[in-house]
């Protein structure tokens, strides 16, 4: 089978590489030459723009985006609307807003063009083992891309599914980071414990090891911990700056909107946020209160 991939950065590229040696055919698009150039090397066929890559797959086509949510993602589908037919599919394997899938999809139908949006998981690991993909979209469009799912997925039967309609999928991967949130945060918490209590003189390599087999914690997260401590068990020049790429943000305004509590995951982000903040003047506030009303000394930074 063949497809389109738009979007050649590490994870799309990736992506194509796994199509590639799955037998399929990929022809990949990215405004960066060199990682057209780098794909080629992988088995992916590089074209110089949308509209090459375009005219040169066989209809219906199927396009994947692998590009950054937002704006992007409605530039590249407006080139793209007047290059297809009706019966071709887009799918976004990025992660886009679940309430711009479904906007997106709405418009796409009017133009008989199929929209499947695909909250994808498995980061710089799935050109070996497979990604997850959480599929939502009209069933008979997703059943005719069935081969390129099973390739992408850990194993043909495993790890990937269509979860519901236009939406789901991306709202699904949305709920999925936001757990994937709180679970950095109880490893981060429980191993900096370990790191204060100098007088066992833990070794959390070790720890992360004897915890990887058997323990109700291991999980990959757990085998990912273990390998940055055995790199640095200091984690010496690491800054402790945390990033949020967003859907944790989705997954707490949801949560406000549907009257869940999700105070394990809503921490987890806020933390984030305060790791983001070099100067945290809510503490310094803090430190100025006690000094108001009990005279209790402020350091000076």
């Amino acid at each position: 089978m063949e497809l389109g991939m738009i979007g050649l950065g590490r994870m799309g590229a990736n992506m194509a590489e796994r199509l590639a040696r799955g037998g399929h055919r990929v022809i990949g698009f990215d405004p960066d030459e060199k990682a057209r150039q780098r794909s080629a090397k992988a088995g992916v066929d590089p074209a110089a723009s949308i509209e090459a890559l375009v005219a040169r797959l066989q209809k219906p086509r199927a396009v994947w985006l692998m590009v950054p949510a937002g704006e992007a993602v409605d530039r590249t589908i407006a080139t793209l609307v007047p290059l297809l037919a009706p019966g071709d599919a887009i799918i976004d394997g990025g992660n886009s807003n679940y309430k711009d899938s479904e906007r997106r999809a709405a418009a796409l139908a009017g133009e008989r063009i199929q929209y499947i949006d695909s909250g994808t998981s498995g980061g710089i690991w799935g050109l070996e083992q497979g990604y997850s993909l959480m599929l939502g979209g009209d069933e008979e469009a997703i059943e005719r891309l069935h081969p390129i799912f099973a390739t992408l997925a850990p194993a043909p039967g495993k790890g990937w599914g269509r979860v519901g309609p236009s939406g789901a999928g991306h709202f699904v991967k949305m709920i999925h980071n936001g757990i994937e949130y709180g679970l950095m945060q109880a490893y981060a918490e429980g191993f900096a414990l370990m790191h204060r209590k100098q007088q066992f003189n833990l070794d959390l390599h070790q720890v992360a090891e004897i915890w990887r087999h058997g323990s109700v914690v291991r999980s990959w997260l757990l085998d990912l911990a273990s390998a940055a401590l055995a790199e640095n068990a200091r984690l010496d020049g690491i800054a402790p700056y945390v990033a949020d790429s967003g859907e944790g943000r989705w997954t707490v305004f949801e949560a406000v909107d549907l009257n869940v509590a999700a105070p394990v995951i809503t921490t987890a982000l806020l933390e984030r946020l305060r790791s983001q903040d070099k100067e945290l003047f809510s503490n310094k506030l803090l430190a100025a209160l006690r000094h108001q009303f009990g005279g209790h000394e402020v350091k000076k930074g």
